[in-house]
């Protein structure tokens, strides 16, 4: 997963911070997708990299992350904002995944998912 994101994140789109952040995701399949940071002039409309991961997994069928790494530069934790911990959160398939945080010379550290969003909100709480 970390050699997937490493390379993906050289893709990244980042003109305006420079901080290219890519991510991997494995599924109990097996397969692994990756997605990278898209930035836009118009800040609000850009795209973290989780969120791009999810959207290939997505894309090709697959529904639940087994787990899923956040490589990105610098010395503190790049780890997933709150609006990719809940998107993680939605294709947990009822389990609690691995979150793993990686800079460039590999992973730092791994959280669960429940340890990053505890009392979360998801599909299960919803009316039928």
């Amino acid at each position: 997963m970390f050699e997937a994101a490493s390379a993906a994140r050289q893709n990244a789109y980042a003109p305006y911070s420079r901080f290219k952040v890519a991510a991997s995701i494995r599924t109990p399949s097996g397969s692994i997708y990756c997605g990278v940071n898209v930035e836009s002039a118009s800040f609000p409309v850009g795209t973290c990299a989780e969120a791009g991961a999810i959207a290939a997994m997505a894309l090709a069928g697959e529904r639940v992350i087994a787990e899923i790494l956040i490589v990105g530069d610098g010395d503190a934790l790049v780890t997933p904002c709150g609006a990719c911990r809940q998107r993680i959160f939605e294709f947990a398939g009822g389990g609690d995944p691995r979150v793993h945080v990686a800079g460039p010379g590999g992973v730092r550290t791994s959280f669960s998912l429940r340890l990053l969003l505890p009392h979360a909100f998801g599909p299960n709480l919803m009316p039928p």
